[in-house]
């Protein structure tokens, strides 16, 4: 639940804090650290948020361990009367939407097999990411299609999933040298995370594997293939 102080107030009420970001936005902060306690929390949070529609509001941006709430403030609807700002009457809006949300479960997630072709062109780092552990290919191999993972947020590049769940054994820092162009498909290792490139880009994380999916595609609806909460597996092909 949000408490909706004074105008300026950005004192945390049940371990939420919300913070002003221009003139157009606010962010909701429901945590600290990337776990799966501050992920439910955020997926409820959107959920909720999506489901109520509150006036005023024209997109909604789940990350890490916050949900970004843009508005115009032309539409923040006004009671007859009332001085308050857009901004201060969104707040009453979201303490409204928001209420009993600390008790609420995220929404069922979907599961998706991704179809991954390891090593050799599609994945050019995966000896060197073999190496840096003191295991075979075959080994990073195995255990990266054995984690169960979770979409705990997309950005970077337009449906790009930041995927926690990767075997710490396999946690490697990224490439001192990014590279100019990643291949659309991608499979990647970043720190303790794993992802996939849903567009040609630049990028420095370790290439292990590519997948023949689209995780974007503009004429799509959705043009992402993954959402934040969807729980991912990858399968060796080839």
């Amino acid at each position: 639940m949000i408490h909706a102080p004074q105008e300026g107030d950005g004192e945390p009420s049940r371990g939420v804090r919300v913070e002003p970001l221009g003139d157009r936005a606010l962010t909701i902060r429901l945590g600290d650290s990337v776990d799966e306690a501050t992920r439910r929390r955020v997926q409820a949070t959107y959920a909720r948020l999506a489901e109520r529609a509150v006036p005023g509001v024209v997109e909604l941006v789940p990350a890490f361990a916050s949900v970004t709430v843009h508005y115009e403030p032309a539409r923040v609807p006004r009671a007859p009367g009332s001085a308050a700002s857009p901004y201060a009457r969104l707040r009453a809006l979201l303490d409204d939407a928001l209420a009993g949300v600390a008790d609420a479960s995220p929404p069922p997630a979907a599961s998706v097999e991704i179809p991954v072709r390891y090593g050799g062109d599609d994945g050019p780092d995966l000896d060197d990411v073999a190496r840096r552990h003191a295991m075979s290919p075959d080994e990073v191999v195995r255990l990266h299609t054995a984690g169960d993972y979770v979409v705990h947020m997309l950005g970077f590049l337009p449906g790009f999933p930041y995927l926690g769940g990767l075997d710490p054994r396999l946690a490697t820092p990224r490439r001192d040298v990014p590279r100019t162009v990643v291949p659309a498909g991608s499979v990647g290792i970043g720190g303790a995370q794993t992802g996939v490139y849903s567009i040609d880009s630049p990028g420095g994380w370790h290439l292990i594997g590519r997948t023949a999916l689209r995780l974007f595609d503009a004429g799509r609806d959705p043009p992402t293939l993954l959402r934040a909460g969807d729980r991912v597996r990858f399968r060796s092909v080839g």
